[in-house]
């Protein structure tokens, strides 16, 4: 019992460490201030492979990822060996083409352009869960753009998602999910950066929103 409890302390003790202050990570030539949302612990110290193909699963391969970061309750339960809730996750990355280049803000305005432009418009005011409903099964829609300046661009998207049951006693299920893509110019390189959630209510949709604002300020007072 009390090699458990020591153990137990440990995780405890790794997980306050993760979520305690900034770290820099080397994007080409410069130095990128980064840390995770309130609440969240990044992962990366611990090395895990699993936790690796699982922040690489939520982007594409072009990319490469920066920071993978949990509710530092799910940390927790993956360092005491239990299974992660990830009903929420953030994540940093930036485009591996363009490491080594600098990127200026008119470069990083036609970029943001052209990622967006497959999106379509905004849908706009509504029925959330109506508007997913109408979209094929796993298709991101844009519902709307949060914030537009010279160096920073966020949106919201949303997606339905259904895992198939097996037989009467598993039926299919049915889950709709929030994601905003923040698209940050610092110190020269392009970064995306990803806050995700189960979407079960309103709560969700205004947790979203806030948690997002204050990482990007953040990020943005880091990397002045």
């Amino acid at each position: 019992m009390a090699a458990l409890a020591a153990l137990a302390a440990l995780s405890l003790a790794f997980a306050s460490a993760a979520a305690a202050a900034p770290f820099a990570v080397q994007v080409g030539v410069e130095r990128i201030a980064l840390d995770a949302p309130a609440g969240f612990s990044d992962t990366g110290f611990l090395g895990s492979p699993k936790l690796q193909d699982l922040a690489e699963s939520a982007t594409p391969p072009s990319y490469r990822v920066l920071l993978y970061a949990v509710p530092e309750v799910d940390l927790r339960r993956f360092m005491a060996g239990e299974p992660m809730a990830l009903r929420r996750y953030a994540l940093a990355a930036t485009p591996r083409a363009l490491e080594r280049e600098r990127v200026g803000e008119a470069q990083f305005g036609v970029l943001v352009a052209e990622a967006l432009q497959a999106l379509g418009r905004a849908a706009g005011a509504g029925d959330l869960r109506a508007k997913l409903d109408a979209q094929p099964e796993r298709r991101p829609l844009l519902l709307a753009e949060l914030r537009r300046e010279p160096n920073v661009v966020t949106v919201l998207q949303g997606t339905r998602v259904v895992i198939e049951g097996r037989g009467f006693l598993a039926p299919s299920r049915t889950f709709y999910v929030l994601e905003t893509v923040t698209f940050l110019l610092a110190r020269g390189k392009l970064l995306q950066a990803i806050v995700f959630t189960r979407f079960d209510g309103a709560e969700d949709l205004e947790w979203i929103g806030a948690a997002t604002g204050r990482w990007i300020d953040e990020l943005v007072r880091l990397n002045r």
